[in-house]
């Protein structure tokens, strides 16, 4: 995807049509998790920042919604990853298969204690 979005609504739009829900999905567990983050675009996909911090990222793959917590989130939570691709900072949840939103949560939190701590 290299159009440059200037909104996440504009970014899911822009998504194939069997994607957008899981995005959709996504863009909420995240907004519960932290409801006080603002919804922007960085690095051409969705991210959500808390006091001018990015937070989390996610983006939309031709088989996978793809999350990025960072390298501490993966790192914290590996051993509940374990079943998902992973990557330094990435985790791959395939469009085949549900997505564990408690578990995007509990890293969404893990990761807002980082940047109120003022670590990265």
């Amino acid at each position: 995807m290299g159009t440059r979005y200037g909104s996440v609504d504009d970014y899911i739009q822009a998504c194939p049509e069997h994607v957008r829900g899981r995005l959709e999905e996504m863009r909420r567990t995240i907004r519960k998790a932290v409801p006080d983050a603002t919804e922007v675009i960085a690095y051409q996909i969705p991210t959500s920042r808390l006091r001018g911090r990015n937070l989390v990222h996610f983006a939309a793959f031709r088989e996978h919604v793809g999350f990025y917590p960072t390298a501490s989130g993966t790192e914290a939570f590996s051993e509940e990853l374990a079943p998902h691709s992973t990557s330094k900072g990435t985790v791959r949840f395939p469009l085949d298969q549900p997505i564990p939103h408690d578990l995007v949560s509990r890293i969404v939190a893990f990761r807002v204690k980082e940047v109120l701590a003022g670590k990265r």
